[in-house]
């Protein structure tokens, strides 16, 4: 991570290169098969799924009270298997059952202690995504868990509410844990957001909506799959919500509040409703924004949140559709889905709806940061699978940023595959993209963003009380694949004075080199 002036845009070079590569391609007897792929429809499922499924729930994840007072929550990582409507038993991996895991939740303020067991036959760990922890609790790729362990964390919950989630974080090895079942969503409450006259009552009016995408081989086995063309990991041709296929969800209040969250590893949603009607965003990756802001799309890139509610009308149905994200250039539409539509997850309204109060126009508000108060500001540019030219090295310190300090961070994409960055232990604020200010749907809370062609992104974020000169946090694409290719950096909080450490060479101890 370097500090530097305004770099010159990078047009569509890489583009351009490869569709000359393409048109050799044609010319030199491939032709046929080029010619397929740059034909061939995007995957299209408006209007032709069934909903024949009733949406799973994930449950509340049971707790108890240890003497300390702390929160004690037990989360067993294992394998399964569940017939996903193929009529076979699929081999999976989940949390405290077959496929994901329960939803964990805690208000701030509590210390919580979660019992991590691996009974996995090989390492993994639990990252709390969007959480503020000390990196020793962070469950990143130092903090693996070895098959029969126990790794027990904890922390003081000490943010505003909002919808996170848990995931493992083994290094080289993200993207097929997730994908294979192994991820849950993360509650917090806070005294403000539960005074508002917000749908909240888990599983009645307030509902989490956890989005992946699968293949599956002819034998009804979960498959990763490689695009030649795009190189972005695997794009699945199945949705899941919740581990259902082809689900609904029985609506029986005036509103409805659906906590989104982009569970893939690869793929980028755009968010609406089939009828095209507008809903209200409340809240993104760290929290509540400060107003509702009426929409009618929103777009999620792995890892991703959103909090939105939904207005329905008795016995009326509804699908929630993805329609095709805009990934920054023709090439990307093409082949890293950005042609394709999904409807997500049909919304049914008994034929009487309990009453629900109006939002209020005020939710929570923000303060921001200013950015007169940053000490430094950082270029990150994102290309190949690097980050300024570097692959990750579990044994490299990137940055040593002081605890309490407040930065800022240009982030730029060079090169034409979807990319996104995800900070651990911090909450960031969007300054700018291209120059510009954000749009209203980033005006709240962030911890992941996606990147645009050859626009920078600023942000500003202020980092915590946890310093730790030796244990790092990462920063990273959350395009798994990506990041198990080594499109990821480390950085430690310190002390002021007080320089990098030396990071533990525990868990995988893989580099990827320089």
């Amino acid at each position: 991570m370097t500090t530097t002036g305004p770099r010159p845009r990078r047009p569509l070079r890489l583009l351009v290169g490869i569709l000359v590569a393409v048109v050799v391609l044609c010319c030199c007897g491939s032709a046929g098969v080029t010619g397929w792929l740059l034909l061939r429809p995007g995957i299209d499922t408006a209007g032709k799924v069934d909903f024949r499924n009733p949406l799973a729930v994930p449950p509340l994840a049971p707790s108890r009270i240890d003497d300390e007072g702390r929160r004690v929550f037990d989360l067993r990582a294992q394998a399964g298997q569940r017939d996903f409507g193929r009529g076979t038993a699929t081999r999976t991996w989940g949390f405290e059952g077959d496929y994901l895991g329960p939803t964990l939740r805690a208000t701030r303020g509590e210390r919580v202690v979660v019992d991590v067991v691996n009974g996995l036959p090989e390492p993994t760990s639990v990252h709390w995504h969007g959480m503020r922890l000390p990196a020793v609790m962070d469950g990143g790729p130092h903090q693996e868990v070895r098959p029969g362990a126990t790794w027990s964390p904890t922390w003081t919950v000490d943010q505003p509410a909002a919808t996170l989630w848990y995931h493992p974080h083994p290094h080289g090895k993200t993207e097929e844990h997730v994908y294979r079942g192994l991820a849950g969503m993360f509650i917090i409450d806070d005294e403000r957001e539960s005074a508002l006259p917000l749908p909240r009552d888990y599983g009645v009016d307030d509902f989490p909506v956890i989005v992946q995408d699968k293949n599956f081989d002819r034998d009804g086995q979960l498959r990763v799959t490689r695009n030649m063309f795009s190189d972005i990991g695997t794009l699945g041709d199945t949705l899941l919500v919740n581990g259902t296929v082809a689900p609904y969800l029985d609506v029986t209040t005036e509103r409805v509040r659906l906590r989104l969250l982009n569970g893939s590893t690869a793929r980028t949603y755009d968010f609406g409703l089939a009828d095209d009607r507008p809903f209200a965003l409340i809240g993104t990756d760290g929290g509540l924004l400060p107003a509702p802001h009426t929409t009618r799309r929103i777009t999620l890139s792995p890892g991703e949140r959103a909090e939105i509610v939904v207005e329905m009308r008795a016995g009326e149905r509804v699908a929630v559709r993805s329609f095709p994200p805009a990934l920054g250039n023709v090439f990307s539409d093409r082949f890293a889905g950005g042609e394709d539509t999904f409807d997500v997850l049909e919304l049914r309204a008994a034929g009487t709806l309990a009453a629900a109060p109006d939002l209020p126009d005020q939710l929570v508000p923000v303060e921001r940061i200013d950015p007169a108060s940053a000490v430094t500001t950082r270029s990150l540019d994102f290309a190949g699978r690097g980050i300024n030219g570097k692959s990750m090295d579990m044994g490299r310190i990137d940055a040593a940023v002081v605890r309490g300090s407040v930065e800022i961070w240009e982030v730029t994409k060079l090169d034409g595959t979807p990319h996104n960055l995800h900070v651990h232990d911090v909450q960031f604020q969007v300054l700018t993209i291209g120059g510009e200010p954000p749009p209203p749907h980033l005006a709240g809370w962030k911890d992941t963003i996606l990147l645009p062609d050859d626009d920078t992104v600023r942000i500003i974020m202020r980092f915590g009380d946890h310093a730790d000169p030796n244990v790092p946090y990462m920063y990273h694409c959350h395009l798994l694949y990506h990041e198990d290719q080594g499109m990821m950096g480390q950085f430690v909080v310190v002390e002021p004075g007080q320089s990098a450490g030396t990071p533990p060479r525990g868990g995988a101890g893989h580099s990827h080199g320089q």
